[in-house]
């Protein structure tokens, strides 16, 4: 596998004296390799921009139709909400003044798997708990493209090691620093992800829904968690949320800023100040239109996962690997490199194609700016 410093011969990633831990891709060699990077992060930092925005403007809507269950608000009016508060914490200047934030997000995934698992046990012992159907689809192809599509999303859920990776090359030793990141990351999806899975599938079994605080406030028969429980995770997750849209924006952010921005003038300059708040504003206005306009937050995933993750977190290194250190063509390196790099390749064709596919397919169920996140 290669390590963060063997990118070199293609990207650097640089600190800016006035930025603090902001950082730029450079093209430093295959101009090819530059725009094909620069695509995929392009993918995923929309793309999770748009999800963090739909599943934050859902969860204040969760919470709006249970204190008021006859209210008139849709959802795309929460999810303009949200933008609306995106956009005033996006003015944050660098990746650099998000590292608190990054801290109180892993706190808040923490208390929202507590919460989420304790009320998924309680609620399938509970005596109003639903039926449980644990069956796959009839259809084997449609077996077949669900296996796929889930593949992705997984990818999407584990491609966020993608960030302490590129936080760990701003300062030597790398490898250290990207081991440690990357250990700390994949334990806490790891630990958060399955064990909200697991108790969500075990409790509604496939009719569990992406977003698992609708699973548990179903629209008929009583609540199957304690309002204040609910409302605890409704926060919890809300600010993760946003914790989450930052990060991930502020990537985009400094890509866009790269040709905008006058390095010579300060931080909070006229020139520099003007630009990044319309770029930045228009940016997020765009995440939440799309958000708004075409609520498919596990299709997202699973597009995201295909075009985006896969590519960046199982072709790139291989393909980077064998093109800088060029072992040599006998060699176990190489053909392991490039088997994993043919395997993914095919995972993320047929992922992209299973995923596009069931968004197709969702789109009969819902109107434009529909009340009701498809999964």
């Amino acid at each position: 596998m290669a390590q963060p410093t063997q990118l070199d011969p293609f990207s650097e990633v640089r600190r800016d004296s006035d930025a603090g831990a902001a950082f730029v891709l450079e093209s430093k060699g295959s101009g090819w390799m530059f725009y094909f990077v620069i695509f995929i992060q392009t993918a995923i930092n929309t793309g999770v921009g748009i999800g963090a925005i739909l599943l934050a403007g859902e969860c204040l809507q969760i919470m709006y139709s249970d204190l008021f269950p006859n209210g008139s608000l849709k959802l795309y009016e929460f999810i303009a909400m949200v933008t609306v508060v995106m956009i005033v914490l996006s003015q944050l200047p660098t990746f650099h003044s998000l590292r608190h934030i990054n801290l109180v997000s892993l706190l808040l995934s923490l208390g929202y798997t507590f919460l989420v698992v304790g009320a998924c046990i309680n609620a399938g012992f509970s005596k109003n708990a639903p039926p449980k159907d644990y069956s796959l689809e009839s259809s084997k192809s449609a077996r077949i493209f669900s296996g796929f599509t889930s593949i992705s999303i997984i990818a999407a859920i584990f491609g966020n090691g993608i960030l302490p990776e590129i936080q760990a090359t701003l300062a030597p030793p790398a490898t250290g620093k990207m081991v440690k990141g990357l250990l700390m990351c994949y334990s806490v999806i790891f630990v958060t992800f399955y064990s909200a899975a697991v108790s969500g599938y075990w409790a509604f079994g496939n009719e569990s829904n992406s977003n698992i605080l609708k699973s548990l406030m179903p629209d008929n028969g009583p609540s199957l968690a304690p309002t204040s429980v609910i409302g605890l995770a409704v926060v919890f997750v809300l600010l993760q949320l946003f914790a989450i849209g930052l990060v991930y924006s502020q990537v985009a952010f400094e890509i866009m800023e790269k040709k905008s921005a006058d390095v010579k003038q300060g931080l909070f300059s006229k020139r520099n100040l003007i630009p990044r708040l319309i770029l930045r504003t228009l940016y997020m206005m765009f995440c939440g239109f799309m958000a708004a306009m075409l609520p498919f937050f596990g299709d997202i995933n699973g597009v995201v996962g295909a075009i985006g993750f896969i590519p960046l977190d199982f072709i790139l290194p291989m393909l980077l690997y064998n093109m800088t250190h060029k072992p040599p063509k006998t060699s176990i390196i190489y053909w392991t490199n490039i088997s994993i790099m043919a395997v993914f390749t095919g995972a993320g064709f047929m992922g992209a194609f299973s995923s596009t596919r069931k968004l197709i397919l969702d789109a009969n169920k819902f109107k434009l700016f529909s009340s009701d996140v498809v999964d």
